[in-house]
């Protein structure tokens, strides 16, 4: 379940600003194929690969993972 609140945030937030996989990989220095397996919920990111992600969303880690947590919230209910 966390995973795909993860996979799905990451998505949504990805899309929302216009940004590719590859432009993501890119930006953040991480691989286009582990931004895929993070969001069909294959992979995990670490902390470190999820503050290279988040400064690329010009989001903070902890607004990131609110949004998981309301995704999260949303289903448990």
């Amino acid at each position: 379940m966390l995973r795909k609140a993860i996979a799905n945030t990451l998505k949504f937030l990805r899309s929302e600003r216009g940004l590719s996989q590859e432009q993501l990989g890119l930006e953040a220095k991480l691989h286009r194929t582990f931004i895929s397996q993070i969001e069909r919920g294959l992979k995990r990111p670490t902390v470190e690969s999820l503050y290279a992600i988040c400064r690329v969303l010009k989001i903070t880690p902890s607004e990131f993972l609110a949004l998981v947590d309301a995704r999260l919230t949303k289903h448990t209910r």
